[in-house]
């Protein structure tokens, strides 16, 4: 009997730390905390979307998210406009004392300070914001030691180290873990070419599921 519950109660403690989040278009492709801080390069912390989708969607009216990486209160940006297929979308989060580079343009502006270290990002279509410590989204990441997360949550983030979405933002098994790499900030935004034929020729923004043309001899 006390075996059972022990197996219940775990179950029901995995259930309460993993992200219910689904999405087919847009995604959270990058973020990054430490702008501003020592050591960083870049003046504000910012999160970057993704369109792996083959439409184009209406991001007006919904939000990106951050919550520390226990909490239950979470913090608004609103979002406008929109996002085609294969492209990515910017948003510059608040900036810190240090860094010397400022972000790309970015299609949306807020105030949040995000950890460096740890925390929780969700995409959300409203602008309502969440509650709990681990609420449904569009989609969701948790990382370093935040206790609510897509699988797992991602390795640690520094002052100089960015979560970045692999395949260019296209891959999505929902395992925060293994879909994000850690590596120096890359910010992209609606104007960042996103698939190549080659190194030489860049072509025209795809989204993740169509393959771009070969190139031919003439």
């Amino acid at each position: 009997m006390k075996l059972r519950l022990a197996f219940v109660l775990a179950t029901l403690l995995a259930i309460a730390q993993t992200a219910f989040a689904v999405s087919n278009t847009i995604v959270i492709s990058q973020i990054y905390g430490g702008g501003g801080n020592q050591n960083a390069t870049l003046k504000n912390d910012f999160v970057e979307l993704y369109n792996r989708g083959t439409t184009t969607v209406s991001v007006a009216g919904w939000s990106v998210q951050y919550a520390s990486t226990t909490g239950t209160t979470w913090l608004v940006t609103n979002l406008s406009g929109s996002i085609a297929p294969g492209k990515y979308y910017l948003v510059q989060e608040a900036a810190g004392a240090g860094g010397t580079v400022n972000l790309p343009t970015p299609e949306a502006t807020g105030t949040i300070g995000m950890s460096a270290t740890g925390g929780k990002v969700a995409l959300v279509n409203s602008t309502v914001a969440l509650s709990g410590a681990c609420p449904a989204a569009v989609d969701f990441i948790g990382y370093d030691g935040a206790n609510c997360f897509e699988g797992a949550a991602t390795a640690p983030l520094t002052n100089t180290s960015a979560a970045i979405r692999n395949g260019a933002g296209c891959t999505d098994t929902d395992n925060n873990s293994t879909d994000f790499t850690i590596a120096a900030p890359s910010p992209r935004n609606s104007a960042t070419t996103t698939r190549r034929r080659s190194t030489r020729r860049p072509i025209r923004s795809l989204p993740c599921c169509r393959t771009p043309p070969h190139s031919t001899s003439a």
